[in-house]
């Protein structure tokens, strides 16, 4: 299906494999260019004491399967279950990977796994005077505590690791890829975006700005024709395997976005 076709994959390099993997089966070849990585944060305190209190909260949202892994890691392992607290993912990973520390996770959108989806739910549309848990990465979004705080609930932040720009050899690595071209990009966020056209700097600018994208929102498409990327698709899900199926629709010409 890909023919030998280049495709890169963005993501940290902790969560690649499994989107490397099936490039690779379907004839491509995959390569690896992190333009985020993951790192947790140093105060782990706040975090343990967050979760102590966890009663005091009426929702727990969950927004990654990052934000799950390194909430266990700070919190040696753990994540305290509730009866009386409602566990929210954004989405079926991140369920699967609360589950997986042995929560029951109460709220999960049944597609569309972004915070509009999760937002849409009946559960989440009367909810005046609750008191809600974000549990996140450093920054990020704030369509999701807005809303809520929107229709009247109290919303707090758990920040429990932070985005950086990986440290590479920009300059060289994207000159050998270009070299040898490269037929389709992949990208899973907009802060992964940012930093690939941070790293291509002006000598690479024009040349990765070129090569066809895939992105998994629209809201990441508007982000990338607004930074000059013109050939963009946009897939069904944010799962790997509408990456993949977008990927060869661009590979064979049908691409649509």
């Amino acid at each position: 299906m890909l023919n030998g076709a280049h495709v890169l994959v963005t993501r940290p390099e902790h969560q690649a494999e499994h989107l490397v993997h099936l490039i690779e089966q379907s004839g491509g070849k995959a390569i690896r260019f992190p333009t985020l990585a993951i790192a947790g944060l140093g105060d782990v305190d706040k975090i343990k004491t967050t979760f102590q209190g966890l009663d005091s909260y009426q929702c727990v949202i969950f927004v990654s399967v990052n934000a799950v892994n390194f909430a266990l890691r700070a919190n040696g392992g753990k994540i305290p279950s509730s009866k009386s607290v409602v566990f929210a993912a954004v989405g079926g990973s991140t369920a699967q990977a609360l589950a997986n520390a042995g929560l029951v996770v109460d709220l999960v959108p049944k597609q569309d796994f972004n915070s509009e989806a999760l937002l849409a739910m009946p559960e989440m549309q009367h909810i005046s005077g609750q008191r809600m848990l974000i549990v996140r990465g450093q920054g990020g979004r704030e369509e999701l505590a807005n809303k809520l705080r929107e229709r009247g609930a109290t919303v707090d932040y758990l920040p429990v690791y932070k985005r950086i720009i990986p440290q590479v050899d920009n300059v060289s690595n994207l000159s050998y890829l270009i070299e040898n071209g490269l037929n389709v990009t992949t990208i899973t966020s907009g802060e992964a975006l940012q930093n690939l056209v941070l790293m291509a700097g002006e000598q690479h600018a024009a040349a990765i700005r070129a090569v066809p994208l895939v992105v998994v929102s629209d809201r990441i498409r508007c982000l990338a024709a607004d930074l000059g990327f013109n050939r963009i698709a946009v897939t069904q899900s944010p799962s790997d395997s509408a990456i993949l199926e977008t990927v060869i629709k661009f590979v064979t010409g049908n691409e649509c976005g």
